[in-house]
């Protein structure tokens, strides 16, 4: 199955497609120092040149594709909604969602998958957020020249509650996910953006946790089983946290799933990045000048990570173990700069996330063909 995926970045979710078995046929990135990183990687462990178009999205033309790629992907830039941004939202010039619907009018995909900060759900944004999803369900619906959004957004509810069933059209549904709920060891939430085109009848729903913050505790505070696997003795582990009995009461009633990631599940096995033998793992050189200061206090050790800035107490993560936090794999490499190379892995979709979700809808998408190839 053929993918374009839009705002590229460092690759994370162009990696958790691929391994879902999407194959990207055209990726588009405006960044030159992420199309470095994303043909590095592309070039020399998957043995296959990307088609990267590095170039802004209001450039380029994908109309060679229509009808035939199975999905497009992306993840539009988050500035406009993030919480640590300006809050601009639609009146933020970054704002590429309707580009992204206009790349899904041109190129009719059998499904797409975008995602976002949380920051998009917020309250502020709800009347935009509404009309973005109505887009998406009609992306063939298109703005009036000298129409504000909000005049193009009564066209889209009056089109939709006429029941119209003519024209492009995507059934879309979003959630909020955590992604320390299926493996990533780092608390790390995204909307998740979902839609099928309207001739792909098989039902779709949003793949189920996997993992828990309970799963954690219990093993932790409950069996120890957590301190056994890292083999650390009673004398070097952390006290339970104020109030946890009533908490670990409540587990061990329940049907327990896989625990939650930590981040020393995450960087076991790498070296001190000060010692003589950290200079032959890719990206695992030690950065200094780490401090703490309030909202920037680093990541516990003996929990997910945060959303990424500083790791530890006392210094910062290196690319590499920044890079296993958001779950690519050691061969994956950042060829820039220490700064540069976190902001691309901050910026990017936890791959294993990215996987979970695009392998549900692959799975959905191969049911599709099998149906019609039985009608046929």
């Amino acid at each position: 199955m053929q993918t374009i995926e839009l705002f590229a970045g460092g690759g994370g979710l162009a990696l958790g497609l691929h391994d879902a078995g999407f194959d990207p046929v055209a990726v588009v990135e405006r960044d030159a120092d992420s199309c470095n990183t994303l043909r590095e990687n592309w070039h020399r462990a998957m043995g296959s040149d990307l088609r990267v178009f590095d170039k802004d999205i209001r450039h380029v033309d994908l109309s060679q594709w229509q009808d035939r790629v199975e999905l497009v992907s992306g993840g539009p830039p988050c500035q406009p909604f993030s919480i640590g941004g300006k809050h601009q939202g639609y009146r933020d010039e970054r704002d590429m969602f309707p580009h992204a619907v206009h790349v899904v009018r041109t190129v009719r995909p059998k499904a797409f998958i975008f995602e976002n900060v949380r920051g998009l759900l917020r309250k502020s944004f709800a009347k935009y957020f509404g009309y973005i999803l109505l887009q998406l369900h009609y992306p063939e619906i298109v703005r009036a020249k000298g129409h504000s959004w909000a005049e193009h957004l009564a066209a889209l509810e009056e089109h939709h509650t006429a029941g119209t069933e003519i024209g492009l059209r995507y059934r879309v549904v979003f959630q909020k996910i955590n992604a320390a709920d299926f493996g990533v060891p780092q608390h790390r939430e995204r909307v998740v953006i979902v839609g099928f085109r309207s001739d792909v009848q098989e039902p779709w729903s949003f793949p189920q946790p996997t993992h828990t913050s309970d799963a954690l505790q219990a093993a932790k505070w409950l069996t120890g089983t957590y301190w056994d696997e890292h083999h650390i003795p009673r004398v070097r582990r952390t006290s339970p946290p104020v109030g946890i009995q009533r908490t670990l009461t409540r587990i061990q009633t329940l049907p327990l799933a896989a625990r939650w990631r930590t981040v020393r599940d995450a960087i076991i096995g790498l070296p001190d990045p000060q010692a003589q033998e950290a200079s032959r793992i890719p990206n695992h050189k030690f950065q200094p000048g780490a401090r703490k200061y309030p909202g920037h206090t680093g990541s516990e050790l003996d929990w997910v990570g945060k959303t990424l800035k500083a790791g530890g107490s006392v210094r910062y993560f290196t690319v590499r173990e920044s890079a296993r936090l958001q779950t690519f794999p050691d061969w994956y490499v950042f060829p820039n700069s220490w700064t540069e190379s976190m902001r691309q892995i901050g910026n990017a979709v936890p791959v294993t996330l990215a996987r979970v979700v695009a392998t549900s809808v692959a799975n959905k998408l191969q049911e599709h063909q099998r149906r019609l190839a039985r009608n046929h």
